[in-house]
């Protein structure tokens, strides 16, 4: 990995300015991404979102959370969800967009403004809930696309646009692939 430019502040500011906004409706699941063991990452074309599983085959509720009181998975972080373009801005080779650890990377507007807590998406036959926590860079993600691509998407900005994504949890059991479609849920 240290053969691996990480871009800097300005070069990602001047590049996320030029990129074209992501679709408010109708974007897509652009890759999907199970971790199925700690620093583990398994690309597949096809998955299954569960109420209880999360992502089948993913790791989300044998790991636990260190938020919840009894250490268990916090149904709330079921799923990450993370913008495409910005993915591909921070991590630039596609494939080094697992490296990020979200599990669903879509082509579609993740904003505040434009997904708030409580937005149900449509993907696939599934359909998934935006929840509150806010998803934020950590020391892995420092690591692996740099200090300035964490404080980036940590800013104000990147939190109001949820640059670094979103947490959200499964609604109703369904089946994605690579290329469904992105639909707000009225």
């Amino acid at each position: 990995m240290s053969d691996v430019r990480h871009l800097t502040t300005d070069e990602l500011q001047a590049a996320f300015t030029a990129l074209a906004p992501s679709p408010k409706n109708g974007g897509a699941l652009q890759l999907i991404v199970r971790r199925p063991r700690p620093g583990e990452r398994e690309v597949v074309e096809t998955g299954e979102l569960d109420p209880v599983d999360g992502l089948v085959g993913d790791n989300w509720s044998s790991r636990g959370s260190p938020r919840t009181p009894d250490g268990r998975a916090d149904p709330n972080c079921q799923l990450n969800i993370m913008n495409a373009r910005v993915v591909a801005l921070v991590a630039g080779d596609k494939s080094r967009w697992p490296l990020a650890g979200d599990q669903l990377f879509v082509d579609f507007d993740l904003s505040e403004e434009n997904v708030p807590p409580g937005t149900r998406l449509a993907i696939g036959s599934a359909v998934v809930e935006v929840t509150p926590p806010p998803h934020t860079g950590c020391a892995k993600f420092v690591q692996r696309f740099g200090v300035d691509a964490t404080k980036f998407v940590n800013s104000e900005m990147g939190r109001r646009l949820h640059l670094r994504g979103v947490n959200a949890k499964v609604v109703r059991r369904g089946v994605i692939q690579v290329g469904d479609v992105v639909n707000k849920q009225p």
